[in-house]
């Protein structure tokens, strides 16, 4: 009823207000052609600042002040150890194009209002209480704002997956390559230019880090640092050590393919062992209710209208 009352006098004030603008007298330089007229002529004698900013775009006078906004409000919200904390992210994720800390933080803080308005006006729909508004409120709110942090997750455990799966491959190719009488180096950029991924990026970063004068050794620990695939920083950790101890690079890259293989044919094991663990929550509360409604609905419709007292 209350939402009833505050809608009807929203509509009586817009009807009043279309009645004012339609009767009251219109000055000769208030038509179209006049306004318009009249904003030419004060354009072409403004200073050329005011020309300047009248002539940007809508996103330049109003979007990228209002992300600005958002950034400034978000580096609050995160502070340093917040935004060390999104660069490792980001870095998981495999540096979206065009995602840096900031953008990050000001889609939180984005998320957090565009939530916060929608879960209002969702409450305000359904015509909720105070109570559940405040709830739905708060809860908008918050899924908002974590939006960006899952979105991360996903796209860092969908690269992790990746790689995971590539990795063979590739440290076989590698390793043909190495055998046939090319440098560590070469090899490197041949699996590089020839696959493509996740796996194929980082040995891409990896030269370009080595061609700024970073060390190979450095490199490659930088490489297993933005994943969290074991089997990458074992392969990593072995390659460090051949080049410590001195030992042949095509007989530890021999060694880690046929390990890598074997670990991949276990890592589908264990996904494959844990398909019935993870089938059980949809099949009881999904497929189960429906199965028995489907076999036990008639019989107890049959059941509720007999009658069972006679007469």
């Amino acid at each position: 009823m209350a939402m009833l009352i505050v809608l009807a006098v929203v509509l009586l004030g817009a009807a009043f207000a279309v009645a004012w603008i339609a009767t009251r007298p219109v000055a000769d330089d208030a038509t179209g052609i006049g306004r318009s007229l009249a904003y030419l002529e004060a354009l072409n004698s403004a200073p050329q600042e005011l020309r300047d900013d009248a002539e940007k775009s809508f996103n330049e006078r109003v979007l990228t002040p209002l992300l600005g906004r958002f950034n400034n409000a978000g580096r609050r919200l995160t502070g340093g150890e917040g935004a060390q904390k999104i660069q490792r992210k980001l870095d998981l994720a495999g540096g979206p194009a065009g995602w840096t800390v900031e953008r990050v933080a000001s889609a939180k803080v984005a998320g957090a209002v565009v939530g916060f308005v929608a879960a209002g006006l969702y409450g305000l729909i359904l015509s909720a209480n105070l109570q559940w508004l405040l709830i739905a409120v708060v809860t908008g709110g918050l899924l908002g704002f974590f939006a960006p942090n899952l979105w991360l997750y996903q796209k860092a455990y969908n690269r992790a997956e990746r790689i995971q799966n590539d990795l063979a491959d590739a440290i076989d190719l590698l390793t043909i390559s190495v055998e046939s009488g090319l440098g560590f180096d070469a090899a490197l950029q041949q699996v590089a230019r020839n696959t493509e991924g996740p796996v194929a990026e980082e040995f891409a970063r990896v030269l370009r880090e080595m061609q700024l004068g970073v060390g190979r050794a450095e490199a490659l620990r930088k490489m297993a640092d933005r994943t969290t695939v074991t089997d990458l920083r074992s392969f990593v950790g072995a390659l460090a050590q051949a080049e410590v101890f001195g030992v042949s690079v095509g007989q530890v890259l021999r060694t880690q393919s046929k390990e890598m293989r074997v670990r991949r044919r276990q890592h589908a094991e264990k996904k494959a062992q844990q398909v019935p663990v993870k089938i059980t929550v949809p099949l009881i509360f999904c497929i189960l209710p429906s199965l028995f409604i489907v076999v036990m609905g008639p019989a107890v419709i049959t059941i509720a209208g007999s009658n069972f007292g006679g007469g």
